[in-house]
């Protein structure tokens, strides 16, 4: 499937279930937000909508501008009609050095849902790569899926290719293996292979099925090797294959099911970079 450089996509909501909406509420989008991103016009009229009485959340009619709802949970209804479906969009990127993996940036810097087409409002990354790391990250508007792929609980195994300074001995691999005591608990990968070696560094494939925050770097970091460079190479039954640095491609039918049956799918990480 060939690299891509941008056509359309459009983002928007999914379906209910039943719990503590206003929970939900204060994480969420707002309701006009919503609206629009499932077809039913600007943000302006869709306010009109929610002013009119015209709108419910989980049956309820709201009227307030700026209430926020989770799409992807929450029942919204226009004139008692549900949501129109939106169509689900699946990427996967490879992302350069120097592209943020967050929503908003103040800084104002590129970030990943900036490289795929059409308007990125509603799209989601799935998990994190840090600003120096590069390689496999997935964005869609299935909110559904992203959580359970990213959910530590899951623990979906992510691939990595780590370029390190020097030569990691047994003991080092065994500890990865064993795990290494970061601030928030012991992080552990479920595998590492030795993969080459080159004057003064080596090239190791680690796999992981949790993430916090820096986590390989931070592990490395502690056994005394620095990170020289980081590729994300999978996630799941998801691979970056060829696909150029910046270049996205849709994921195909195949990979999104299998994404649903891998640990995580619906017979079932987060942030490890």
């Amino acid at each position: 499937m060939s690299a891509k450089r941008r056509p359309p996509a459009k983002a928007a909501p999914r379906r209910p279930t039943s719990s503590t909406s206003q929970d939900r509420a204060a994480r969420g989008e707002r309701l006009q937000k919503v609206l629009s991103a499932a077809g039913l016009g600007s943000r302006r009229a869709c306010e009109e909508l929610i002013s009119a009485g015209r709108v419910e959340v989980d049956r309820k009619m709201v009227t307030q501008l700026g209430t926020r709802v989770d799409p992807d949970r929450q029942e919204i209804r226009v004139d008692g009609e549900p949501l129109p479906q939106p169509k689900r969009i699946y990427y996967a990127i490879n992302k350069p050095p120097g592209v943020v993996s967050t929503h908003r940036d103040p800084a104002r810097r590129e970030r990943v849902i900036d490289l795929v087409p059409g308007d990125p409002e509603g799209l989601i990354t799935v998990g994190r790569l840090d600003m120096g790391s590069e390689g496999l990250i997935l964005v869609t508007n299935d909110g559904e899926l992203a959580n359970r792929l990213t959910h530590p609980r899951y623990r979906v195994q992510k691939t990595y290719r780590v370029q390190v300074a020097g030569r990691p001995e047994r003991d080092t691999l065994a500890a990865l293996r064993k795990g290494i005591h970061l601030a928030e608990g012991v992080a552990r990968v479920e595998s590492v292979t030795v993969k080459s070696h080159r004057k003064q560094s080596t090239i190791l494939e680690l796999v992981l099925a949790e993430g916090r925050n820096r986590e390989i770097r931070r592990m490395l970091a502690r056994l005394g090797h620095k990170v020289i460079r980081l590729v994300r190479v999978a996630v799941g039954p998801v691979h970056l294959g060829e696909l150029p640095p910046g270049a996205y491609r849709p994921l195909s039918r195949q990979e999104v099911v299998a994404l649903r049956r891998a640990p995580g799918g619906k017979s079932s990480s987060a942030r490890s970079d």
